[in-house]
């Protein structure tokens, strides 16, 4: 089933639940959906890779928009955020724990032979592909920079 038919499902039974956390969260996915879909020289139909990307740019946004209204003290805006992110991870694949990231970058490291901190670019172009949707790009850079030092 693909993201589209599983959020239009999702707001079908959000609508009946009344339930507008949810509801909110995934009108907004849909609309991602829909612009990208519509966008020039598109295809009109997403494929698996498209779909992460959106989701975990509308993840991120999320959690940045978290970040600034917890700095601002707006518990109000922040809890609306939190749950539209709550809602949004449920459609990205497991988040993997720093251990995971660590043993990953490190098969990748071996595999990409690099050596030093000159090499980072290398090892994150594979990383990126590799880790797309499972692992903050922050944390990854940061595990590599460590890694490679």
């Amino acid at each position: 089933m693909s993201l589209k038919s599983q959020v239009e499902s999702g707001i079908k039974d959000a609508m009946r639940a009344k339930d507008q956390d949810t509801l909110r969260a995934l009108r907004a996915i849909k609309a991602l959906i829909l612009l990208d879909e519509t966008k020039g020289g598109g295809s009109g139909e997403l494929t698996s890779d498209d779909e992460l990307k959106l989701l975990t740019k509308a993840a991120k946004q999320r959690r940045e928009s978290a970040d600034i209204y917890k700095a601002q003290n707006r518990p109000d805006l922040l809890e609306k955020e939190e749950a539209e992110l709550a809602i949004i991870e449920q459609f990205l694949p497991k988040q993997l724990t720093e251990d995971e990231i660590k043993a990953k970058l490190q098969e990748i490291i071996s595999r990409v032979g690099a050596a030093g901190p000159s090499d980072m670019g290398k090892v994150m172009g594979v990383a990126t592909k590799e880790l797309a949707g499972q692992a903050d790009g922050r944390v990854v850079s940061t595990l590599v920079k460590s890694l490679l030092a």
